[in-house]
């Protein structure tokens, strides 16, 4: 027995030689891949796609030293300003101004006290389909409001029906689509030097992608010194010739990208280097109850880390589109079959990429239930 395992076993030479074979497999089948994808690489060059670690020409070397990401930075900021011009009528002036010099919109007592009351209290007494995305230490959890729930929450109804954060997010993005409006819960661990293996990516200085876009927040609880509040970089969603350079020095190197989430284009930076980009420190929106932000979350921004453990509410809304369309409408968004349950349809869109071994949903399913219900993916000591 010892002597037939001997023979069928191979030796450490066969190893050797199956182990280059495969090596030599792969890095074929990796370029073939490229090169049938080349067409679809290059398509994505007509949309928002910004990741420099999956996407060959969006991170060639190459093609950025000769000013691809600059240009295509360029580009959306200049067709930015076009669209949004036809969007001013949606916001007061005083937002626009606002908006122009710092880059987000503050409203304190937003919504009516009785809607606000309602709100509150649907918040606390009802149960919503809800999912959960872990991030280190800290769980965002979205609980789904889509048409079909609000007959049974009339405040919400109210609130989401209240065309001026709509109209906010439409004015900051430069797109006449239909927002995503859930309720978003953020639970958080205390953050200590010790787990930074396990800290929030969105506790780091960052901007989103290299369009502007827009995100809201209607906080429904106060947000305290403590309690993770929004910070934001006032002025930094306009590009500076010295964030230019910036941005060009990052795309020219993209390849040595330590940092996942810059190298999938969601760059972060060191509030040490705002300065020689022109701009100032961030700001901490420390905010009441009833207070809505909206940011173009182009500009640097992050969640304060909290150092004890911090429960946010809000209503969130998002909007992003191709940032090359010449018209601020016709999105599949708009559509009223799509509109009315696209909350659903995103996250089932989401999963549908999972199971046919795309990137799969970062959302995992919490139940029904009350959207302020600690996660059973933090575990609490």
């Amino acid at each position: 027995m010892g002597r037939r395992a001997e023979l069928i076993s191979p030796g450490p030479w066969c190893s050797k030689v199956h182990l280059s074979d495969c090596v030599h497999t792969y890095r074929f089948c990796m370029r073939l891949s490229s090169v049938l994808l080349s067409p679809f690489y290059a398509l994505q060059l007509a949309s928002g796609a910004k990741s420099f670690a999956d996407n060959p020409i969006i991170g060639s070397k190459t093609l950025n030293r000769m000013g691809l990401h600059a240009k295509r930075v360029a580009l959306a900021m200049d067709m930015a300003d076009r669209r949004r011009k036809s969007l001013a009528h949606l916001v007061t002036p005083e937002q626009r101004r606002e908006y122009e010099e710092n880059g987000f919109v503050r409203i304190e007592n937003f919504l009516p006290p009785e809607v606000f009351a309602k709100v509150t209290a649907e918040l606390e007494n009802s149960d919503f389909e809800r999912y959960d995305m872990l991030q280190g230490t800290t769980v965002t959890r979205r609980a789904l409001i889509d048409d079909s729930d609000l007959e049974r929450l009339p405040g919400f109804k109210a609130a989401r029906n209240d065309p001026r954060m709509s109209n906010l997010l439409r004015y900051v993005s430069s797109h006449d689509g239909q927002p995503l409006l859930v309720v978003q819960v953020v639970m958080a661990l205390p953050s200590t030097p010790s787990k930074e293996a396990a800290s929030d990516p969105q506790t780091a200085l960052h901007s989103d992608t290299f369009q502007p876009t827009a995100k809201g927040w209607l906080f429904l609880k106060d947000v305290g010194e403590d309690d993770g509040p929004f910070s934001y970089v006032p002025g930094s969603h306009k590009i500076t010739p010295q964030r230019m350079a910036w941005e060009q020095r990052i795309s020219e190197n993209a390849d040595t990208i330590e940092n996942k989430y810059s190298a999938r284009g969601s760059l972060r930076i060191m509030p040490e280097e705002l300065a020689a980009l022109g701009y100032g420190q961030p700001v901490k929106m420390v905010v009441k109850a009833n207070t809505l932000i909206v940011a173009d979350t182009h500009g640097f921004h992050a969640r304060c880390p909290s150092y004890k453990e911090t429960t946010r509410v809000e209503i969130y809304g998002s909007l992003r589109r191709n940032p090359y369309l010449p018209v601020t409408g016709m999105h599949i968004a708009s559509l009223s079959f799509v509109k009315s349950r696209v909350n659903r349809l995103i996250i089932g869109g989401m999963r549908l990429r999972g199971k046919l071994g795309l990137k799969g949903s970062p959302w995992a399913p919490a139940g029904f239930g009350k959207a302020l219900e600690w996660s059973k993916r933090l575990k609490r000591k």
